[in-house]
């Protein structure tokens, strides 16, 4: 009797196996979209905001990994040595998708050969001084500087940041001396600027416009082509003839070498998808940044254009690090 029933029951569960081992089988793996600095800032806020808006794209979900260090580099290396499956991405600022190979004389990733899907987003760069500054626009800060050549002093995310590379890139074209005090992120940057440990910062829109809206730093000028909706009784750089000064800073969506153009191609049309979305266009512009959604080839384009930009500002400012 017992021998009969656990033949049975054998029988059973072996038929049962083979029903769940290809439902297991199929089950959709979620999308991983790593993020390579710390959580609570734009580059970690806006692919959440995303996420939210594709889990219908992607059955398996969608899950936002921090993967922090060494500017960037640790986070992008794991993406980079991911299968190409089109199912770990990363979503970053420009730093270890079109920068760090051309300040650090060593990566384990060629940044070179990453596949580009997207551009999510981009928010313009501005120069923030401490209003007790006796200037009120880019010339009369540049005729400041002039005249008080290597007394002012910035500061900067740190060494090779892109608020490091656009104070490089605006004294290269005015020909102005300033301090270099780099720290370790944007916030005490921005705490000593209020403070007046430090005169300017070449920040990001998002994390200075509240100050300037309170009164306490004050902004000349916007690193875009246009004003920033956000912003926009400041002019930019152009309209105060510098039309050079253009920098922005992106955030990018990319996969590993080799990651097939079909599953890139429709990533990237659920992302833009995502991104066309009211609600997620009004997130994006709280945080100063211009919702994308580029296609694959213009962001290659763009990213290659950015690429160069600052290996020439790396070069003549002979910016290196470890």
């Amino acid at each position: 009797m017992f021998k009969k029933l656990a033949r049975c029951l054998g029988a059973a569960c072996l038929s049962a196996s083979f029903v769940i081992a290809p439902a297991l089988a199929q089950t959709p793996k979620p999308l991983r979209l790593i993020v390579p600095f710390s959580a609570g800032g734009t580059a970690d806020i806006l692919p959440r905001v995303l996420a939210e808006k594709l889990r219908d794209s992607f059955p398996g979900g969608v899950v936002i990994e921090n993967r922090t260090g060494a500017g960037g580099n640790i986070g992008a290396e794991m993406v980079f040595n991911s299968p190409p499956d089109g199912e770990t991405l990363l979503a970053s600022p420009p730093a270890p998708i079109a920068i760090n190979q051309h300040l650090y004389k060593k990566l384990a990733f060629d940044p070179e050969k990453w596949t580009p899907v997207t551009v999510l987003a981009t928010v313009p760069n501005v120069l923030v001084i401490n209003p007790k500054l006796p200037v009120k626009n880019v010339s009369e800060f540049i005729a400041y500087a002039k005249a008080n050549p290597g007394k002012l002093s910035y500061g900067s995310q740190g060494n090779g940041t892109t608020s490091h590379l656009t104070a490089s890139m605006f004294m290269q074209l005015t020909g102005i001396e300033m301090v270099h005090v780099p720290y370790k992120g944007t916030a005490p940057a921005l705490v000593d600027l209020v403070g007046g440990q430090i005169d300017v910062f070449f920040d990001n829109l998002s994390s200075s416009l509240q100050f300037h809206q309170s009164g306490k730093l004050r902004i000349l000028a916007v690193a875009d082509a246009q004003r920033s909706s956000a912003l926009a009784d400041v002019p930019t750089f152009a309209e105060q003839k510098l039309p050079e000064m253009n920098a922005v800073t992106w955030f990018a969506v990319v996969a590993p070498p080799n990651t097939p153009l079909a599953k890139v191609a429709t990533i990237q049309q659920a992302i833009a998808k995502a991104l066309a979305l009211p609600d997620v266009k009004q997130k994006f512009a709280e945080q100063g940044a211009e919702a994308r959604g580029w296609d694959a080839a213009q962001t290659g384009k763009f990213i290659a254009a950015e690429s160069t930009k600052w290996n020439k500002v790396i070069k003549s400012a002979n910016v290196t690090l470890d």
